[in-house]
């Protein structure tokens, strides 16, 4: 258990990113104090209401200063652009483990659906086997093993598993990657789904929120404590590529066509750029009907965290600088 309950101090690692940056936030607004690790901000900078401390997540030393007097450490940090995945993200990880050892500090992950492979669809629940088709996936899988190891030795964890995630403030997913190109009008959506197959999204303000309402009933829940988020559910893999068109015409934009991702182009380009090589990874995810089922979190919270369609992809293409007004 925490050394105390009062202390509403956290560290974010990934605070920079879309996800971290949106806990470190609600956070904030929820009335801790917050702080962010960056390798390019001032020491002791302060914006937004959060500290930032100049510092490396792969720096055991830089997390320990960061974390000093934390009663939480939100472990939201990935390699800009998937970059050296394999070799950085695992003793990040450890980093966050021992300092959380430390300090008796609760551990929260925002997780994926890239644990998973193809003999747990179509419906994944939080004890569905981990069985997953990657490298990444089973880097992912190793992570929660780390973690259901420290909480097995008397630690807390949280870890909150959702759909492909977007937002307004979050440029390294499929939405952003894939259906739309940032910092331009759009003009035409790249579907990435097989016509008729079901997908599932996850709004990261909606994410956020589940995890922070967790955060304050940490004490409560089990040592090892996992949920999955439901998100928005594409029934038939058109409904949000609709939305965006819908969203595009509200601002005065003409109105999108849609046409399919064009993977071969994908693979092409693929050996010179490291995100569209990890994106090509997962196109086994859309290829079947992937559902998360959020029984366990309902029951828990009552009803999850849920934006309604269109206000999300609205907030998101106007993040991302899409829309023309």
């Amino acid at each position: 258990m925490e050394t105390t309950t009062l202390n509403k101090t956290a560290l974010v690692l990934g605070a920079t990113g879309g996800i971290g940056g949106e806990v470190a936030r609600q956070l904030q607004a929820a009335g801790w104090a917050v702080r962010g690790l960056s390798r390019h901000t001032n020491p002791d900078a302060d914006q937004d209401g959060i500290t930032w401390l100049r510092g490396d997540a792969l720096n055991g030393d830089d997390v320990r200063a960061a974390a000093a007097g934390c009663t939480v450490i939100v472990h939201a940090v990935n390699p800009p652009g998937y970059k050296r995945w394999s070799t950085v993200v695992l003793p990040m990880l450890d980093n966050t483990i021992t300092i959380a050892k430390e300090l008796s500090a609760t551990v929260v992950l925002p997780g994926t659906v890239y644990n998973y492979g193809p003999n747990a669809f179509p419906t994944l629940t939080e004890d569905s086997p981990q069985n997953p088709l990657t490298k990444k996936g089973a880097i992912r899988v190793e992570m929660e093993r780390r973690l259901q190891a420290f909480a097995q030795q008397g630690g807390r964890v949280i870890i909150v598993r959702a759909g492909d995630f977007f937002g307004p403030q979050a440029g390294n997913n499929w939405f952003a990657q894939g259906l739309i190109k940032p910092q331009q009008a759009v003009k035409r959506i790249s579907n990435p789904g097989k016509p008729g197959l079901g997908h599932q999204w996850a709004y990261i303000p909606d994410v956020a929120r589940t995890m922070v309402t967790l955060i304050a009933m940490r004490h409560t829940l089990p040592a090892f404590a996992t949920y999955h988020l439901q998100g928005h559910w594409d029934h038939d893999g058109t409904q949000m590529a609709q939305a965006i068109q819908r969203v595009v015409v509200q601002h005065g934009g003409a109105k999108p066509k849609i046409s399919a991702l064009p993977w071969w182009l994908l693979r092409l380009a693929s050996p010179f750029n490291e995100t569209l090589k990890e994106l090509l990874e997962m196109r086994y995810l859309w290829q079947v009907p992937v559902r998360m089922d959020n029984v366990k979190l309902q029951a828990l919270l009552g009803q999850e965290p849920l934006t309604p369609l269109d206000l999300a992809v609205a907030a998101t293409l106007q993040g991302l600088g899409c829309l023309t007004r």
